[in-house]
């Protein structure tokens, strides 16, 4: 029997998303015009025009060389993992970037809260004070930003576009909140120009959820209970039909991994 069960939902895209795969992902849809101005200058960098909000590759002409594809080949699309806290997602994504250290990079979130011992401010989190976030959050300057036990969390525009000036694929860690922002940004016009692929990380169960977080020895009873009756709304949420593209249960995560690849990867999983 398997450990791990993955329900994929194909969507459709199109062929030259697939014929330019050795690009970086796509711009956001900026919603200011400080932001704007940057996105028109990561699209052109790329090869880019944007036309009625959306990204469109130049054609090349004929004495153009074509680019050499990645290895792995994929579909350029930003990458948006979401999950419980103590689902497995960090895990996951450690070894990610550990075996594929140049085509992807992870978009770093802002946050409120303190930081824990052995983090570090740029690398875990950019850590930040609430009245200078939510003068950014003011500003447009986020892409999406959520709260949980008093603290906020998001991620800004000029988070996204460090990891695509290192010519590398995108990928968000954000929690559900997020994520809801995020699908209706996109739906408003206002997000990425090419829709994310979603991932869903969950736990078995709950139990074993709540052996992980006490695990980590850094909740209280207090915010322990917060963070499982947030895991239990999540949960309800990732599993629904229609809200990600693709759930992994990460009961054993060597075959969560290799679910996780093959998310990304399809047949060109490597």
């Amino acid at each position: 029997m398997s450990l791990c069960r993955v329900y994929p939902r194909r969507l459709l895209l199109p062929l030259s998303y697939r014929t330019f795969a050795s690009a970086p992902s796509p711009v956001f849809a900026a919603n200011s015009t400080s932001t704007r101005t940057k996105a028109k200058r990561v699209l052109a960098a790329v090869g880019c025009i944007s036309v009625g909000g959306l990204a469109l590759y130049r054609t090349m002409s004929s004495d153009t060389p074509a680019p050499s594809p990645p290895k792995p080949t994929f579909v350029p699309r930003p990458i948006v993992i979401c999950g419980p806290s103590g689902s497995g997602k960090s895990t996951l994504l450690t070894r990610l970037f550990k075996d594929y250290p140049t085509e992807f990079g992870f978009s770093i979130s802002h946050t409120t809260r303190s930081p824990r011992p052995g983090e570090t401010n740029g690398k875990e989190y950019h850590f930040t004070d609430r009245d200078s976030m939510l003068k950014s959050i003011s500003q447009n300057e986020f892409l999406e930003h959520a709260e949980f036990a008093s603290n906020l969390y998001g991620t800004s525009f000029k988070a996204v576009q460090s990891v695509l000036d290192a010519n590398k694929h995108v990928i968000l860690d954000i929690d559900v909140q997020g994520v809801q922002q995020l699908q209706q940004a996109i739906r408003n016009g206002k997000g990425f120009t090419t829709r994310p692929l979603f991932i869903f990380v969950a736990p078995p169960d709950v139990g074993v959820l709540e052996r992980r977080l006490r695990g980590r020895g850094t909740e209280n009873e207090s915010s322990l209970k917060k963070r499982l009756e947030a895991a239990t709304r999540e949960l309800e949420w990732g599993l629904g039909k229609g809200n990600v593209d693709v759930v992994i249960v990460n009961e054993d995560v060597d075959r969560a991994y290799e679910e996780l690849k093959r998310a990304i990867f399809g047949d060109n999983k490597v």
